[in-house]
């Protein structure tokens, strides 16, 4: 907390039922100390009692009992640090057994008159996806049904039917695991089902909990998962906010150039358009063509990424995402549109538009639907998509809606989770909301983008979601200035070692940037980038000997070119230690409140989850902050430790003021108070023979760098700003 007691910066901690509230609590002097304003928690409710993320929610009723309960939350609150809390509006779990959930339980077993039926967003009967292959399983047990594992309750009254009967007669219809549910649900899980808090009731069951917890003071502010999923985001945040006077941010992802809607009342989004941003500020765009070439040489690929993308929605769309498409065309009323409404939605450049039922849509809105129509009509029939566009916009209720809550997981799907795993010239640009086909931005684009954030929306380098750490994107940042030296390496290690040529550029350029890494960890991360993919194998196509190959290419990558990795890595990493520093003195004194997940205030080469919600060596970093080295991981604890305490000293409304400073380096100042300067692309630095004469003009006054101790003003040569460190942190 500082002045006023606004929020100057968060630190995220990813709870499990091995790392709770007591465990928390244990750091709390730790991250005093490191400078932290906030503990920032992952979802706090109860979930199923195994699960390492908490986003699969049981009961809104409940603080986690896996985690203490609400008697840990207290202690935990007492601590010193003032909480911020995950919440998880959008869906709640489908649990194995189904008993699990109280609500879709009753829901299930009384049907679509009960009070829990609202809960949910049904299509009666619920068509529910759990039968396996192989026939039979099923036996009735009382009031229970089940089939392996899996629970349902029978209809009251129907327990002595024959069996064909009594399946005939329940409110649900189980069917296989591949098909559709009969429920809106989270993406593509079909073990997560979409909850409808636009019902008040159900608002305010849902957050009875959490809205008692800030009222006491226990919880300070809350980061919203999803709210991309609802019926009516905006509406939903404009009811939230009388509940929250602390920090409320909202996980939206911003394509590049979108903004958040104007009228919703919160502080802000949870950072990753900062993220990208960030990230491009540190790659060479000279090397995009040399880059594009080494890739489409390894994999294969000679499409663009657009085309790439396009092709991988419509994928998604009718391999996974065939019952959203089927609900949403019953809604329009007209079957022969479902062409149409295929193509418009692969044509939808962001997670959603904003347009809600009996409401003028705003002028944004309009332009992008009518934007992505045109791209449409030249893929489908032009009347039937322009009749499509117009119902998606001013038609039946349901039908706005649903298109709305459609367009986020073809994104999420299509794009995150199978376009980014196939096109990849620079992993490093492959991250949620990022575009890897814009390579780089100047320092005067980082400024105007920078200047014209809101001043308490979240920052962030690294998250729970994150494909590739900061410190993995750090690395990979420096082949943008090493692409021949790039492309000779990873031509060596693919005449030793190969096996699908759609897979192994990325296999190799993660295993550098997150290098050293065990076979263990290398294979489950192929694994996971091969079925998000889509190309050989998915989640619900897997292929054991396709998969017998990817764990044999993954040891022996390491085993066979380990030695040559690590030697090109260290290469690498006398240009990313800049690129890391860097990153972090930007993201923590620019506008914002920065946040900083769990360990990253010292490297942190983590791949995509689960890798990057690994256990924490908190011992390490205590040892680190009491007496940091000159290592990278002790140079970026001295950068983050005084970046965020000079943080806790800068008004959040301090204005943002570029410095030029070249082509190699990137400063601003922060009001009277603050200046940052930086090192980028250090590559081509090295190569023009440093520094020479170039110089920086601080603002009026006497600044002091607080990781070096000197004083400076006025007009100052980089080669003395920067001689022991890559970045200054100055203070006045």
């Amino acid at each position: 907390m500082g002045k006023g007691g606004s929020v100057t910066s968060t630190y995220r901690v990813q709870l499990t039922p091995d790392f709770g509230f007591a465990r928390a609590a244990e750091l709390v002097g730790y991250l005093r100390e490191l400078g932290v304003g906030n503990l920032y928690l992952s979802p706090i409710l109860q979930a199923v009692p195994e699960s390492l993320h908490g986003y699969d929610v049981v009961d809104h009723g409940r603080i986690r009992a896996e985690f203490g309960g609400e008697e840990g939350l207290r202690a935990l609150a007492a601590a010193g640090l003032p909480l911020i809390s995950d919440i998880v509006p959008n869906h709640m779990t489908v649990p194995v057994p189904e008993s699990g959930n109280a609500q879709l339980w009753a829901a299930l077993r009384d049907g679509p008159g009960s009070p829990e039926a609202k809960w949910f967003d049904f299509q009666w009967p619920v068509a529910l996806p759990v039968l396996g292959d192989e026939p039979g399983g099923l036996r009735v047990d009382g009031p229970i049904l089940r089939y392996h594992d899996h629970e349902f309750p029978i209809r009251p009254g129907t327990e002595h039917l024959p069996l064909p009967e009594l399946l005939e007669a329940q409110h649900y219809r189980l069917v296989g695991w591949r098909e559709s549910p009969g429920y809106r649900r989270f993406f593509d899980v079909s073990s997560l089902v979409g909850l409808r808090v636009e019902d008040p009731e159900v608002f305010a069951a849902t957050h009875a909990v959490t809205f008692r917890l800030i009222e006491e003071g226990l919880i300070h502010g809350l980061r919203v998962d999803h709210p991309d999923g609802l019926a009516d985001p905006g509406g939903y945040v404009r009811r939230l906010r009388p509940h929250v006077s602390g920090p409320l941010w909202v996980e939206k992802i911003l394509v590049d150039g979108e903004r958040l809607p104007a009228d919703w009342p919160c502080d802000g989004t949870t950072g990753y358009e900062t993220l990208n941003m960030i990230t491009r500020l540190f790659v060479d765009p000279s090397s995009r063509e040399s880059l594009i070439e080494t890739f489409a040489r390894h994999t294969g690929v000679r499409d663009d990424y657009e085309t790439v993308t396009y092709q991988s929605k419509k994928q998604v769309i009718e391999r996974f995402l065939r019952g959203e498409v089927d609900r949403l065309t019953a809604a329009l009323g007209d079957p022969a549109l479902r062409d149409a409404v295929v193509e418009l939605l692969a044509a939808m450049p962001v997670y959603r538009a904003y347009a809600n039922p009996g409401e003028r849509p705003p002028e944004e809105s309009v332009r992008i639907v009518a934007d992505a129509a045109r791209l449409a009509a030249t893929r489908a029939d032009p009347d039937a998509v322009a009749k499509t566009a117009d119902l998606v916009l001013y038609g039946p209720p349901e039908a706005v809606v649903r298109f709305q809550q459609t367009c986020g997981p073809v994104m999420a799907k299509g794009v995150e989770d199978t376009a980014l795993y196939r096109w990849y010239p620079l992993a490093a640009l492959n991250e949620v909301g990022g575009e890897p086909d814009r390579f780089g931005v100047s320092p005067a684009e980082f400024h105007a983008f920078a200047a014209g954030l809101p001043p308490r929306t979240m920052t962030t380098l690294s998250t729970h979601d994150t494909k590739r750490s900061e410190d993995v994107r750090a690395r990979l940042a420096v082949l943008s200035e090493l692409p021949r030296e790039w492309a000779m390496a990873v031509d060596s290690w693919a005449s030793v070692v190969s096996f699908d040529p759609r897979l192994d550029y990325l296999a190799w350029q993660n295993l550098m940037a997150a290098w050293p890494i065990t076979v263990e960890r290398f294979t489950d991360y192929l694994l996971k980038a091969a079925r998000e993919a889509k190309t050989a194998i998915s989640w619900m196509d897997p292929d054991p000997t396709y998969e017998r190959g990817v764990r044999e290419f993954a040891r022996r990558a390491v085993e066979e070119c380990g030695y040559s990795v690590a030697a090109f890595t260290e290469v690498v990493d006398r240009y990313a230690r800049a690129g890391s520093l860097g990153q972090k003195v930007v993201q923590l004194l620019m506008p914002g409140v920065p946040d900083v997940y769990q360990g990253t205030e010292i490297t942190d080469f983590s791949l995509v989850d689960p890798d990057n919600r690994r256990p924490v060596d908190f011992d390490r970093r205590r040892r680190l902050l009491a007496d940091p080295d000159d290592s990278w991981d002790g140079q970026k604890m001295l950068v983050t430790t005084t970046a965020l305490g000079l943080r806790r000293r800068i008004d959040p409304e301090a204005p943002y003021v570029p410095i030029e400073a070249g082509k190699h380096a990137v400063a601003f100042a922060r009001g009277d108070r603050a200046v940052a300067v930086v090192t980028r692309l250090p590559v081509g630095l090295e190569r023009r023979g440093g520094w020479r004469s170039d110089t920086i003009t601080l603002p009026h006054g006497r600044w002091r760098d607080l990781l070096t101790g000197c004083a400076y003003t006025g007009r100052v040569p980089l080669a003395h700003l920067l001689a022991r460190h890559p970045v200054a942190i100055l203070e006045g």
